[in-house]
């Protein structure tokens, strides 16, 4: 749907560095690398993360603990030396990779307020890495709404 005097549609998409196994927080890099958003009054954005090893998910942003925990719990949940699976084709850590991108999620869908991601004081968004070596990781962000 193309942008209009009462509405704004932009799409874009942020590359977000190679990390190891881990929770990451990225809301800079999500924020920095969005398409503009500063022309919407008020709307959504949503993130797409454009792989199937890797999740985004929005959480706690202030204690390193909260990232710890929840890889701790997937580690636990999916560990790698899973023996009955049977998609292994990049490793021992591939389809154990999957389940925890299953489990957190693809997308995200956030409010914008004011021209701006409309986050909780404590939310951030994170890159749940679940290969041990994932690679680049892209994200396709899209937001819409009333114009400002």
């Amino acid at each position: 749907m193309p942008s209009g005097p009462d509405q704004v549609w932009v799409q874009g998409r942020v590359t977000l560095e190679p990390r190891p196994r881990g929770i990451h927080l990225v809301t800079r890099e999500v924020v920095a690398g969005m398409p503009p958003i500063d022309r919407i009054d008020v709307g959504l954005a949503h993130v797409f993360i454009r792989h199937t090893s890797a999740s985004i998910t929005l959480n706690e942003n202030a204690s390193p603990d909260v990232r710890t925990d929840l890889e701790e719990w997937l580690r636990r949940a999916s560990p790698d030396e899973t023996t009955w699976f049977r998609h292994d084709d990049e490793g021992p850590d591939d389809m154990p990779a999957h389940v925890k991108a299953a489990l957190m999620g693809s997308a995200l869908t956030i409010p914008i307020a004011d021209g701006r991601l409309d986050l909780g004081t404590w939310q951030g968004i994170y890159l749940c890495e679940h290969r041990v070596r994932g690679g680049a990781r892209t994200l396709t962000v899209t937001a819409f709404g009333a114009a400002r």
